[in-house]
């Protein structure tokens, strides 16, 4: 079972993003305040749910959350600013538009940029140890696969609809064979030894 909170005095908010090793789309994340006795059987790091319980826990969690906002970096800035700058960007974003000011923040990973003035903790594999941080990589995760459903139709050859951006070997060719689009990140690396476009 996941942990509710990492301090009891401040009032805390968990942070996590979504998309950082794509080929494409925007980088996402989430800040989520949840109550402070707050448990759920099923809420864990999103990479370890299947997509109907991600879909299913994002209803609950923005149904019981005292606050949650989700916000997202383009590709462009992202070319920009690099993709590590880009997802504190996000996560600065999404903790921005919180209808509570958080006192204290718990970050999944193991860095961060200081938001203001708030005191923050990185937590590796937060999101398997800190319920806040799960629910952040939930939100996170489904509204950046809501986005990527959404252009896949626009451009459905490169496989948007599965792989979500990231780098599979059939989006990876179809890149090399009919190049970027305009939601494709440039300055990362396409091709890998292993790749054959024939």
């Amino acid at each position: 079972m996941l942990l509710a909170r990492y301090q009891q005095e401040y009032l805390e908010a968990g942070c996590d993003e979504a998309g950082r090793g794509c080929l494409a789309g925007p980088v996402f994340a989430a800040a989520v305040i949840l109550p402070p006795k707050f448990k759920h059987k099923l809420l864990n790091d999103s990479k370890q749910l299947s997509e109907d319980v991600r879909y299913k826990l994002r209803d609950e969690i923005q149904k019981k959350a005292l606050a949650f906002a989700v916000a997202s970096v383009t590709n462009e800035e992202i070319d920009k600013i690099n993709i590590l700058n880009a997802s504190f960007l996000a996560m600065h974003r999404a903790i921005e538009q919180l209808s509570m000011v958080p006192q204290f923040l718990i970050i999944d990973g193991n860095r961060f940029n200081k938001y203001k003035e708030v005191p923050h903790q990185c937590i590796v594999e937060g999101d398997g140890k800190y319920f806040s941080i799960a629910a952040a990589s939930v939100l996170a995760k489904t509204y950046r696969d809501d986005y990527m459903k959404k252009i896949a139709e626009e451009h459905p050859e490169y496989d948007w609809h599965s792989n979500k951006g990231y780098p599979t070997i059939k989006h990876r060719q179809t890149i090399l064979k009919i190049g970027f689009t305009p939601y494709h990140r440039k300055t990362f690396q396409v091709t890998d030894p292993q790749l054959s476009i024939f």
